[in-house]
């Protein structure tokens, strides 16, 4: 899924290989899929995108905008896999939307279990969009411990770790993915109530969550993930559906997976004791 790591090693990748490519066609779904969401008519995608130059790339959050011309951007969300083809002959026969550059590559856009790809002038009508376009990236510097326990404290203290960090997007682009590895590393369970933590405690989930980010986002996003040229990203997750039938990396223990707020989470009943 598009969390802060892939959003940045994508968006990254996409301003040094589509900036300044010019849109020749534009090939709406050749697969019907009633979980991706468009905005607006996607027939009427063609007669944006046609004839105009990727300008500029930003990832944030769990979005990556592509901006072109006469202020038309392309948006994708969580859930919608983007992929850079050196040429059309290499692109998927079923996808939810096909562009093709005049050079002879092209790019392919296709949803697995539900995701967003939007096309529009100006402005995006989207409040995650707008917030996350407001918010500050842990990736930043001025993302510190002051505005960590702002975020923190501004939640009901019965919230557990999972429903503070990965729920209502208050960390644009922190979801469930990348939060099973931060909990790790701070050794909290992520079924803790935030009411139950010490101020060390606390200290040393912000401290894993900035450096465990810093870390995934500088190899190019996760194992369990892959970029805009289809490889795999370069960091092992250390819990995941790659690795949690595997013995805990610190202590050796059977690592727990359990359904929980929406999705799975996995944890090491010894080293993050709820």
């Amino acid at each position: 899924m598009l969390e802060i790591p892939e959003s940045k090693t994508i968006s990254l990748q996409a301003g040094k290989t589509l900036v300044n490519k010019r849109i020749e066609e534009v090939i709406t779904a050749s697969s019907a899929h009633k979980f991706a969401f468009y905005c607006g008519d996607p027939a009427e995608y063609p007669k944006l995108l046609t004839g105009k130059h990727i300008q500029s790339t930003k990832g944030h959050g769990m979005f990556v905008d592509m901006h072109c011309d006469n202020d038309i951007c392309i948006t994708i969300g969580d859930g919608t896999n983007i992929r850079y083809y050196p040429s059309s002959e290499q692109c998927p026969v079923k996808h939810q939307l096909l562009i093709k550059f005049d050079d002879g590559t092209c790019l392919a856009f296709t949803v697995a279990m539900y995701g967003g790809i939007w096309v529009y002038r100006s402005e995006f009508d989207n409040p995650y969009h707008r917030g996350s376009l407001k918010s500050i990236s842990p990736l930043e510097e001025t993302f510190d411990e002051f505005h960590f326990n702002s975020i923190y404290n501004s939640t009901p203290k019965d919230l557990s770790l999972k429903a503070l960090l990965a729920t209502e997007q208050r960390i644009p682009g922190l979801g469930n993915g990348v939060l099973q590895d931060i909990l790790f590393n701070a050794g909290i369970h992520p079924k803790r109530k935030k009411s139950t933590l010490s101020d060390f405690e606390k200290a040393e989930l912000f401290c894993s969550l900035k450096i465990t980010l810093k870390n995934m986002t500088e190899k190019g996003g996760r194992d369990t993930e892959k970029d805009l040229l289809g490889n795999v990203g370069g960091y092992k997750t250390l819990l995941s559906k790659n690795t949690f039938k595997n013995p805990c990396p610190n202590c050796g223990n059977a690592i727990v997976k359990e359904a929980y707020l929406g999705g799975a989470i996995y944890f090491c009943p010894v080293c993050q004791p709820l």
